[in-house]
């Protein structure tokens, strides 16, 4: 029983954490590029935004892993999005549906299996698990490799660390923005959001690209969230990926399950 109340936690976190139909595995890894000439922020978010994805829906199937320090356990997800209106989750255990979360611009519901729980609410769920203040728009970016603040509504920055252009952005006292991008393409390879006063940073990395039928997208994502003294790891591992498809995004909850309040 232990075993499957951890399921239902890491179903809660993994959602928290585009013209021909198409389905496919991964193809060969973009290589990425090396910064070597300085060059403007507004010439490397310029550059970012040349690639954009531009879709109607992806499909995805996925695999994925959660660790805090106390637990960890492996699943596989499905993510359906419709873009800027819908997300839906899908958690599996052994082929099994062990829990669902829906995403739109307005709330986050989700419900599991173990324990006949469901939650219907606001953002505040997902910002307090990944380490961040999110909304539809950021969550819907950081999945597909996307900055998940708009770029262009704030002054940066701009340094090569580690082969990548660096953009920084430290005109909130408390809130520390970092964005790193490749230089073939200025895809993100890193973004971090650190606040001070409440003690949290999150690190989005996204270690290699594809491309899909001439779409550019990532292959997977690695979440590393810092609150205080608690530490969470998930990595998602996209092994297919369709965009343009007719999808459906059915969510119910069942009957006789209860509604949980989280503060």
């Amino acid at each position: 029983m232990k075993k499957y109340k951890r399921i239902a936690h890491f179903s809660l976190v993994v959602f928290l954490s585009s013209l021909t139909l198409l389905s496919c595995k991964s193809k060969a890894v973009l290589a990425s590029g090396t910064a070597s000439n300085s060059l403007s922020s507004d010439k490397i978010i310029e550059k970012h935004y040349d690639t954009k994805v531009n879709f109607s829906t992806v499909y995805i199937k996925s695999s994925a892993h959660y660790e805090d320090g106390k637990q960890s356990q492996n699943v596989t997800a499905e993510i359906k999005i419709k873009k800027d209106e819908l997300i839906l989750i899908s958690i599996r255990f052994l082929g099994i549906t062990m829990a669902k979360a829906l995403i739109t611009p307005s709330e986050v519901k989700y419900y599991e299996k173990i324990g006949g729980k469901f939650f219907d609410g606001n953002y505040s769920i997902l910002s307090k698990l990944v380490g961040t203040d999110l909304d539809y728009q950021k969550v819907q970016n950081m999945l597909i490799g996307e900055a998940l603040d708009n770029l262009k509504e704030l002054k940066y920055t701009t340094s090569i660390e580690d082969k990548w252009y660096k953009l920084e952005n430290n005109s909130d006292s408390n809130t520390k923005k970092t964005y790193y991008f490749e230089a073939e393409n200025f895809l993100i390879k890193k973004q971090e959001i650190a606040q001070n006063s409440q003690e949290r940073m999150v690190k989005i990395s996204y270690p290699n690209h594809s491309e899909f039928n001439n779409i550019v997208f990532p292959i997977g994502l690695v979440i590393d969230a810092h609150q205080k003294s608690e530490k969470t790891n998930i990595t998602i591992d996209y092994n297919t990926v369709s965009f343009n498809e007719e999808l459906s995004f059915p969510y119910s909850v069942p009957e006789g399950y209860q509604r949980i309040f989280i503060n």
